[in-house]
């Protein structure tokens, strides 16, 4: 019977090791908090929001996301202190006014990020300025100084991408950013030139007359020179942001069609028949990160598992086929998580997306859309991911592309009023410098694995950790550093406690 039980305890402990290491030590976790279109911002005061931003925080942090994607420039437009544009309408329901009592939005939702162990990357949008006919621009738009930079297409207004100085323009907004605040990343999403209207065409002839045949292009090749406009604006943030802040990231989350196979002779195509990036928005995506323009790319596939158009597995399989330069996240339509298993109806299609996510070797995690919905528990979600598919922590995997020297490991591991604390080295290299600490858990007589997420009990900015539970027994501590690249440290010397 003793040998029974010994032999039934060691199979249940190697499934529990098996299904914890299921779980990746490093992957990509985020989540998109939009404010474009929100009417219930401009109705709340400054405690009301920040309340509800922390309780939303609070929730990613629960299911285990590490990364925070904000919309701080939805239409030309800011939600955070700027002297370039206006503070943006969804914030006091008025365009140009300020909030009162005055406070800065984004430095708010960095600092209470970088508190939880997670990033903040800034979410812009770089050509909308209007939704619809009816907004009103305050009088100190640019557009009211510079109209001939703007272009009126259907009922919304956007930035001419043909207009040198709305590319400078653009630049100048991102620079000022990463300048004057600690974010992680500069990410925008899938709006480049305007989604087609029907009958309608974008009427930017003037600025193709004017610029594009000193640029190289001939009359026939508009669509070239439209590509090769957003080309030089991403190129152009790139360099900026990495001659201010070389660890900042920039990130790209397109439209999830690139290109259908019809529409390349060469057969590159993904099997789909939607609307594509490259044909309809002139973007080429895979050509900036192939040259390093962006680091990582986001492609928005938010259809179901075989949804004949744009059918996610096959989408999913040609972003990680055609294995682009950088990171590659999926965007995960939450409302679609619903829908049903085509092998078994009684089960959801979840299952077999994250099973994609993770099987796949060029998918680097997920970013969740809308992230108010894992606050509200939409569908379950907030539940699914703190109890299974994110329930231990994970480290963001590491920009290779732009650091790979992995920082000095901490020393001096000791108790203090019932803290853990320790001491990082000093260093003048700001790449190395401390991004967050990585905190492991092992049994006291166990062996030091840090590939295994499940002994990560936190991360966090300060030098010190209280363990959140009730001590009953006694554990052994290490603790790590990754720098702003995420690369990882050597553990530092055991602490049994």
């Amino acid at each position: 019977m003793k040998r029974l039980l010994s032999t039934l305890f060691a199979l249940i402990l190697a499934m529990t090791v098996c299904c914890s290491q299921e779980l990746p030590k490093r992957e990509f976790r985020g989540a998109w908090l939009h404010i474009v279109g929100n009417q219930k911002i401009k109705t709340m005061s400054m405690e009301q929001i920040q309340t509800w931003f922390i309780n939303t925080l609070d929730t990613l942090q629960m299911t285990g996301c590490n990364a925070v994607i904000f919309q701080i420039r939805p239409q030309a437009d800011a939600f955070y202190k700027s002297e370039l544009e206006p503070w943006t309408r969804f914030l006091t329901g008025e365009q140009g006014v300020a909030p009162d009592p005055l406070w800065d939005p984004l430095e708010f939702m960095i600092e209470e990020c970088h508190a939880r162990g997670m990033e903040l990357h800034a979410w812009l949008n770089p050509y909308r300025v209007t939704s619809n006919d009816e907004e009103v621009l305050c009088k100190d738009h640019l557009y009211y100084k510079k109209p001939y930079l703007f272009k009126r297409y259907g009922k919304q207004l956007f930035f001419d991408p043909g207009e040198p100085e709305a590319i400078e323009h653009t630049v100048n907004v991102i620079a000022d950013i990463v300048t004057r605040y600690d974010v992680d990343a500069i990410h925008f999403d899938d709006y480049f030139y305007p989604y087609p209207v029907k009958y309608e065409e974008f009427h930017d002839d003037d600025s193709f007359v004017k610029y594009a045949k000193d640029q190289g292009f001939e009359y026939w090749q508009k669509n070239d020179w439209r590509r090769n406009n957003v080309a030089t604006l991403m190129h152009k943030i790139n360099d900026t942001i990495k001659s201010i802040k070389p660890w900042i990231r920039f990130g790209i989350s397109p439209f999830g069609i690139h290109r259908n196979l019809s529409e390349t002779p060469d057969g590159s195509g993904s099997n789909t028949n939607g609307l594509s990036n490259y044909e309809a928005l002139f973007a080429d995506v895979p050509d900036w990160a192939e040259k390093g323009y962006i680091d990582y790319i986001v492609p928005q596939i938010y259809w179901k598992i075989g949804f004949k158009v744009a059918d996610y597995e096959i989408l999913i399989n040609w972003w990680n086929d055609s294995n682009f330069k950088g990171q590659l996240y999926i965007g995960q339509n939450i409302s679609t998580f619903d829908a049903p298993d085509l092998v078994n109806p009684n089960t959801t299609q979840m299952a077999r997306k994250m099973e994609l996510v993770r099987t796949l070797p060029n998918v680097d995690g997920n970013v969740w859309w809308p992230g108010w919905s894992i606050e509200k528990n939409h569908l379950s979600i907030a539940d699914s991911l703190s109890q299974k598919y994110q329930k231990n922590l994970a480290l963001i995997p590491a920009y290779t592309d732009i650091d790979t020297i992995a920082p000095d490991a901490v020393t001096s591991l000791k108790v203090k009023s019932k803290r853990i604390v320790w001491k990082a080295v000093e260093t003048d290299d700001v790449m190395q410098q401390v991004h967050f600490y990585i905190v492991y858990r092992f049994p006291a007589k166990g062996v030091v694995d840090l590939s295994d997420s499940q002994y990560i009990v936190g991360i966090t900015r300060e030098p010190s950790y209280k363990p959140a539970d009730k001590r009953s027994k006694k554990y052994k501590y290490v603790v790590t550093v990754v720098d702003k690249c995420w690369n990882e440290s050597e553990a530092s010397a055991p602490l049994i406690w």
